[in-house]
C-alpha cells in the first residue's frame, strides 16, 4: 500500500493546527451528544480513510509522539534484545511526568523507527500502544478523548474527523 503519495508533514501540521480547535469542539460535541448510528458511520468512514492514508508514507506518530510501554511490552521487547526489563528501560525509556508516570521513550523520533523507509524495526513485538494506534476501529464514544489529541498528529485521525464533520451536522 505504500505507493500512495507521501504525506507532506509540514503542510499537514500547518493545516491540523489551523483546524485543531474546530475539530476538538466537534469531537467534544460528539462526546456529549453522540448521534444515533455513530459507530456504524465511524466504521464506514474508517474504511474510506485507509484508502487515502498509508502509515508508511507518514510515520508522524513515531516521529513526534511516544507510546506508553506497559509491563508486558517491557518484558517482551527487552527479551528480544537479551536485556532485563530494567536494563531496557534504563537504556531507552523514562518515566512520564505527572499523571500515571508511565514508561515512555526518552527521545523522539522513536529509536525503533527506520527514517529511510518509515518502518518499525520491532514491528512484530511493538508496544500495545503502537499496535492500536490510531485507535480508529475502536468505539468512537470511548476514544473521542484520544482523537482530540491525535487529530493534530495523525493524518488518518484528521481525515476521519474531517469526514465525520461533513456527514454529521
Amino acid at each position: 500500500m505504500s505507493e500512495m503519495k507521501p504525506i507532506n508533514l509540514r503542510a499537514f501540521k500547518k493545516t491540523a493546527l489551523k483546524n485543531k480547535g474546530r475539530f476538538r469542539r466537534f469531537l467534544s460535541k460528539l462526546e456529549k451528544e453522540p448521534p444515533r448510528g455513530l459507530e456504524k458511520l465511524t466504521v464506514a468512514i474508517e474504511k474510506e480513510v485507509w484508502k487515502e492514508v498509508d502509515c508508511l508514507s507518514c510515520a508522524n506518530c513515531c516521529k513526534t509522539m511516544t507510546p506508553t510501554f506497559n509491563k508486558a511490552d517491557l518484558k517482551r521487547i527487552s527479551k528480544h534484545f537479551g536485556q532485563t526489563p530494567e536494563e531496557f528501560a534504563k537504556q531507552w525509556l523514562k518515566k512520564e511526568r505527572g499523571g500515571d508516570r508511565d514508561w515512555i521513550n526518552k527521545t523522539e523520533p522513536c529509536q525503533f523507527l527506520n527514517l529511510k523507509d518509515n518502518k518499525c524495526s520491532i514491528y512484530a513485538i511493538r508496544p500495545a500502544d503502537c499496535a492500536g494506534f490510531p485507535h480508529l476501529p475502536k468505539k468512537m464514544k470511548d476514544y473521542v478523548h484520544v482523537h482530540k489529541q491525535n487529530v493534530e498528529y495523525c493524518p488518518a485521525t484528521y481525515k476521519l474527523v474531517e469526514k465525520m464533520m461533513t456527514r454529521i451536522s
